[in-house]
C-alpha cells in the first residue's frame, strides 16, 4: 500500500541532510526528552501505588474491612445474634465481635498508653491477619492461664503499703495469669517479653470516698506481634474478649463487631447494606472513611507527583517546537515549491503535525520499558536498612492505567507542541520565499 505523500515527506524532513546534522541531532534530543519523562513518570508512579498498596495490606492486616458501633456510643447488646445478623448481609465473608478501650500498660520497666482490643480467639482469624502477624506465641495463649516467668527474679517483690492499689490476681503461691498480646515496639518500650509480667490499668474503676479508683489487673505477655506499622506496634494490644468483659464490668455486652467482605472497594456499599439491615442506632464505618485523611494525602501527593513529573514531557516539548522550528526555515524553499505545485496549507500543517507525533510516540514507546526496567533494577537491587525501615526492598506496582494515562499525557503534550511551527509553515507565502533563489 502506497503512503500518502505527506507522511512519505515528514518522514524525509525529520532526517538531515549530510551537510547539516543539526537537526537529526536536535530530533534524537527531543525523543530523547520524552524518553526520559515518560520513564521517571512510570517509575514514580508505580512506587507511590507500591507504597500506597502495602501501606493498604498492612492496615488491613490489623483492622477489619467494616466495624459496626453504636451512634449513641453505647455497648451493644445480644452479640451473637448481631453478628450473626451481619454475617447474613450480602458479600460479608465472615463477622467477630471485639471490645475497644484505651488503657495505661505498665512493667517493672516503664510503661505506656496503649489500646486495649478484646477479640474472640476462635473468629479473630477469618476476619484480620493478627495470626499471621504473630512472631512469638498464638491466639490460643490468650484464653489459657499460666504463671508468670520467674527465671530472672532473683527475690520476690516487696509487700505493698497498707492501701495501695495492687493488681487484682487468683489467690494461691503462684498467681495465674491470663494472656495478653502485644507489638513488637511496645515490648521494646516496656521490656516486657513473652512470659513477662504486665498491668492493665483502666481509668474507670469502683467509685469509693476518695472518689473513682483505678482497676488494674496483672497480664502474662503470651506473645509479640509484628505488624510493620509503627502505629500498631507501639500502641495495640490484644486480650480475650472474655477477660475484656471481666475486666471492664461489661458483662455481655460488646463494643462493636468487625466484619470482613469480598471486595474492600466495595465495602462502603456493604456497609451502607448493613445499616439498612440494622437499623437504628448501628453505625458500620469501612476502612476507607476510617482512613480516609492518610489515604487522601497518598491520593494528592500522587496527583502532586504526576502534575510535577509531566514537566519534564513539557521541557522535552520545547525542544520539538525548536526543532520543527529549524526545519520549517531550513524547508522554506521545499515548503514554497509544494504550495506553488498545489499544496493547501492544511496538506503543510499534516507534514509538520506528523514529525511532532512521530518525536512524542517514538519516546513514549521507548520510555515505557525503560521506566519498567527502572522499577525492576530499583525492586532488585535497591534495598533499605531493616532495622530503620518497615520494610526491606521498595514497593512496585504499575498499573496499566497509569502507564495509558502518562502515554496518552506525553503525545497529546507533544502534539500541541507542533501548533505554532505548523501555523509557521503554513503561512509561508510561496512568492516572498522564492524571490531571491
Amino acid at each position: 500500500m502506497q503512503l500518502p505523500y505527506e507522511v512519505f515527506i515528514g518522514l524525509r524532513y525529520l532526517r538531515a541532510k549530510r551537510r547539516n546534522r543539526t537537526i537529526s541531532f536536535n530530533t534524537l534530543i527531543s525523543i530523547a526528552g520524552v524518553t526520559i519523562g515518560v520513564a521517571a513518570l512510570i517509575a514514580t508512579l508505580g512506587i507511590m501505588t507500591g507504597f500506597k498498596e502495602d501501606l493498604q495490606a498492612k492496615i488491613l492486616g490489623t483492622n477489619s474491612h467494616i466495624i459496626v458501633t453504636s451512634k449513641t456510643g453505647e455497648h451493644l447488646m445480644n452479640s451473637e445474634a448481631l453478628t450473626n445478623t451481619v454475617a447474613t448481609v450480602p458479600d460479608v465473608v465472615a463477622a467477630t465481635p471485639f471490645i475497644f478501650k484505651q488503657v495505661l500498660l505498665t512493667s517493672d520497666n516503664g510503661s505506656a498508653g496503649v489500646v486495649l482490643r478484646g477479640i474472640d480467639v476462635r473468629r479473630e482469624t477469618t476476619v484480620t491477619d493478627i495470626a499471621r502477624n504473630l512472631k512469638i506465641g498464638t491466639l490460643d495463649e490468650l484464653e489459657r492461664f499460666a504463671p508468670p516467668r520467674t527465671d530472672l527474679r532473683v527475690s520476690p517483690p516487696a509487700a505493698p503499703p497498707s492501701g495501695a492499689l495492687t493488681p487484682e490476681m487468683p489467690s494461691g503461691d503462684t498467681p495465674l495469669l491470663p494472656g495478653i498480646i502485644i507489638g513488637k515496639e511496645l515490648s521494646l518500650r516496656l521490656g516486657a517479653f513473652v512470659g513477662d509480667r504486665v498491668n492493665v490499668v483502666s481509668p474507670v474503676g469502683r467509685i469509693s470516698a476518695m472518689g473513682m479508683i483505678p482497676k488494674i489487673r496483672s497480664f502474662r505477655v503470651a506473645g509479640i506481634f509484628e505488624s510493620g506499622m509503627f502505629e500498631y506496634d507501639s500502641s495495640l494490644a490484644f486480650i480475650s474478649i472474655a477477660q475484656a468483659q471481666e475486666f471492664f464490668n461489661l458483662g455481655k455486652t460488646i463494643t462493636g463487631i468487625e466484619v470482613k467482605v469480598a471486595d474492600i472497594f466495595a465495602a462502603d456499599r456493604i456497609a451502607a447494606r448493613i445499616e439498612e439491615t440494622l437499623g437504628f442506632p448501628y453505625w458500620a464505618r469501612d476502612w476507607m472513611k476510617m482512613n480516609r485523611n492518610l489515604f487522601s494525602a497518598l491520593k494528592l501527593e500522587k496527583f502532586m507527583m504526576f502534575v510535577l513529573l509531566v514537566l519534564v514531557v513539557v521541557v522535552a516539548s520545547f525542544n520539538i517546537v525548536s526543532t520543527l522550528t529549524m526545519i520549517v526555515v531550513e524547508k522554506h524553499r521545499e515548503i514554497a515549491i509544494l504550495k506553488a505545485m498545489g499544496a493547501t496549507g492544511q496538506v503543510v500543517t499534516r507534514i509538520f503535525m506528523l514529525n511532532g507525533l512521530v518525536i512524542g510516540v517514538v519516546g513514549t514507546v521507548i520510555g515505557i520499558p525503560l521506566g519498567y526496567s527502572f522499577c525492576w533494577a530499583i525492586q532488585t537491587f535497591f534495598t533499605l536498612p531493616g532495622d530503620v525501615y518497615y520494610l526491606s526492598r521498595i514497593p512496585v506496582n504499575i498499573k496499566i492505567l497509569d502507564v495509558l494515562v502518562v502515554g496518552l499525557s506525553a503525545i497529546t503534550i507533544t502534539f500541541l507542541a507542533t501548533i505554532h511551527p505548523c501555523r509557521q509553515a503554513a503561512r509561508l507565502d510561496p512568492a516572498e520565499a522564492l524571490r531571491y533563489e
